[in-house]
């Protein structure tokens, strides 16, 4: 099969362009892109503009509430959400699970992460390599994508998926928005048949997460037209610092361990228990978006630019990539060393950071969290019955997991009657705000020149977020540094006397 991977450009008169609404991601968003007097790009933003506001209005809550809450940010990683805020109610009400509770916990968010990789790859990124950035808008979707890999495949992909909510729901009570966890454990145990139903599905997303990655390698690294795109240095490429979670080995982990940060050319730059996270991260604020910017406390906000200098970092399958040394699973790890070898063969050494490398380690990480979905549900302390610890009485807690757009924080302050009294929550999208940014920009200074726009063309640089699978439903949630706010003075006739405003 060879691509249609340029169509026409035409022409054009404005030196404004925008898209919206953006497409394939969760969430709403905008790309603003400005061009100069000779038609080429100055600068281009990725803009998000809606508030959610959950921090704000989950003050005053039950804390207890809180893992039930913040799963509603969203309809895609909810589980992401239910894990990372549990994980943080265990902190406030100082509770350690029993072993076969974080058990438990693991095989959810497994299945969790095989159901979410899944979505993206095949409906939203794949229409991109397997039909091609530049074919027409209606056929760049899941449909366009099934009529060339077959109904038996798709089939396949829908079986898989639903394997993964099935198991979400067995475990978590509900497919989408899961009510297993509990500050200290788990709610309800799983018996021997469950077990085995889950054992079998594991099974079977190994086998499909295995051909999943020869799709990747058959349709797209073989393919010299979108490898030229993955590895083309002016279009998806930049430097930036790496953070991502890691077991005691520097392996991958979802769900628990520390959080490793490399530098543009591989050194560890830091490695933090999650809960010291106010001394690493900050958070910065644009007034023309509604989602904040992480960066390097110790590097600085310096703006949106990439390279050591900039305190900008990357998360999610990439980063977690660059910051681990592979994974703790053998297909997975034997994935890991032929995509660092391919890259290591090309003479590059240190990370990789080409931003469409994003997809091939996402399938890698699909076939990580199958085998260990396999390997818990074969673990014969899954179905223990010990699965709550004791509580004490509540304060304060922080959680972390990787979701799999990123590492996700829940911080919660509660006083000693369980009310909430204050929230902060860095959520994966977050963390690649910035760097979003910077690739949507380079992107667009790369392919639009001399006034020539095309749709394929504004459809690659949507490929530059695409990458991060981003997801601006739970991101967007914080205003963008204060409430516009006006006071009215009145003299005792009732006229004005003085009117402020910081607006």
């Amino acid at each position: 099969m060879t691509p249609e991977i340029w169509d026409k450009p035409e022409m054009i008169k404005e030196k404004r362009i925008t898209i919206d609404p953006i497409t394939r991601l969760e969430g709403h968003g905008k790309i603003e892109i400005f061009l100069d007097d000779n038609g080429n790009v100055k600068n281009a933003y990725w803009q998000v503009p809606e508030l959610r506001g959950f921090e704000k209005f989950c003050i005053g809550r039950c804390v207890d509430e809180m893992n039930k809450l913040t799963a509603r940010l969203c309809g895609v990683c909810p589980g992401a959400h239910h894990m990372a805020s549990t994980k943080a109610l265990d902190a406030v009400y100082q509770a350690d699970p029993p072993p076969a509770a974080k058990k438990l916990r693991e095989l959810f968010y497994s299945a969790h992460y095989v159901h979410s990789h899944i979505a993206h790859f095949f409906a939203l990124a794949a229409p991109d390599f397997v039909v091609g950035p530049s074919a027409p808008v209606e056929k760049r979707n899941i449909l366009g994508v099934v009529d060339i890999v077959g109904t038996e495949i798709g089939s396949a992909v829908i079986r898989h998926r639903s394997y993964a909510q099935k198991i979400q729901e067995m475990l978590g009570g509900k497919a989408t928005h899961p009510v297993c966890g509990i500050p200290g454990g788990m709610s309800k145990p799983i018996n021997e048949e469950e077990r085995k139903e889950i054992e079998n599905m594991a099974k079977s997303c190994v086998e499909f997460s295995k051909f999943t990655c020869d799709v990747f390698e058959k349709l797209v690294l073989k393919n010299k037209d979108y490898l030229s795109i993955i590895t083309n240095p002016e279009i998806f490429y930049n430097e930036t610092y790496y953070m991502g979670l890691v077991d005691k080995n520097n392996k991958v982990n979802f769900y628990d361990g520390v959080l490793r940060v490399i530098d543009p050319k591989g050194n560890e730059f830091a490695k933090f228990d999650p809960k010291d996270y106010l001394d690493y991260i900050g958070e910065h604020v644009e007034p023309w978006s509604y989602e904040k910017f992480c960066f390097l406390k110790k590097v600085g906000w310096k703006g949106l630019i990439d390279g050591e200098e900039s305190g900008v970092y990357r998360a999610a399958p990439l980063a977690r990539i660059n910051v681990s040394s592979g994974f703790a699973t053998p297909l997975a790890q034997a994935e890991y060393e032929k995509m660092m070898g391919f890259f290591r063969d090309a003479g590059i050494k240190g990370p990789i950071h080409f931003t469409q490398v994003y997809h091939w380690a996402r399938v890698i990480e699909l076939l990580y969290a199958s085998e260990r979905l396999l390997e818990l549900a074969q673990d014969p302390e899954i179905t223990s019955k010990d699965i709550k610890a004791k509580t004490k009485t509540p304060g304060e807690g922080i959680g972390c997991v990787e979701a799999p757009r990123g590492v996700l924080i829940h911080h919660y302050v509660s006083d000693e009657n369980g009310i909430v009294q204050n929230v902060n929550l860095i959520v994966g999208t977050t963390n690649n705000n910035a760097p979003i940014n910077i690739s949507v920009a380079k992107a667009a200074k790369a392919l639009i020149k001399n006034w020539q726009v095309s749709p394929g063309l504004l459809n690659m640089i949507e490929m530059a977020y695409r990458a991060y699978d981003p997801c601006n439903s739970c991101a967007t949630h914080t205003l963008p540094g204060h409430l516009p706010f006006t006071v009215y003075i009145r003299k005792p006739d009732g006229s004005l006397y003085k009117k402020l405003s910081n607006a």
